[in-house]
């Protein structure tokens, strides 16, 4: 499939050949990645985080006994920066692909584990729940990084 192609496909208009619009969406999607991660990350490394009283209800009921809060949210703050740094590599998508896809399966965990933090009735989130959906917007993001870098990879022809 041809870049002319897919940006047509994508937006109904062929742009110039010098503009790449598949660069710029997988850029800004990468960096927007990045910046969540480490951000976020760096606030649990130095326990400056607003979701750590969450953090540490979901480590009550699942991590306790494996490992303490604070090298918990120490070494949970590390992994998201690196995930986030990882984003900014493309021959290192998928690795980071990968490790986030772990993270966000912890970050969905309060759902289950946390409802009463979580739910206020059937469908209807409390702002905490309200938090933690939002990371379908990063999900979706990630899988835009994959599948345009893989598409990169092969140049498009």
């Amino acid at each position: 499939m041809s870049k002319a192609y897919l940006l047509k496909a994508a937006t109904g208009r062929i742009y110039p050949a010098r503009f790449n619009a598949v660069a710029v969406i997988t850029w800004s999607n990468r960096i927007a990645l990045a910046v969540v991660f480490c951000w976020f990350g760096v606030l649990k490394i130095f326990q400056l985080s607003p979701a750590e009283t969450l953090v540490m209800h979901l480590h009550d009921v699942t991590m306790a006994r494996f490992i303490p809060i604070q090298e918990f949210m120490v070494v949970l703050g590390v992994v998201e920066c690196s995930i986030g740094l990882l984003w900014l590599f493309p021959k290192s998508t998928k690795l980071a692909f990968t490790l986030f896809l772990l993270q966000m399966t912890t970050t969905f965990m309060p759902m289950i584990f946390l409802p009463a933090e979580t739910w206020q009735q059937s469908f209807v989130l409390t702002l905490t729940g309200q938090y933690i959906m939002k990371n379908l917007v990063l999900i979706a993001s990630a899988i835009t990084v994959v599948l345009l870098n893989e598409n990169e990879a092969k140049d498009f022809r």
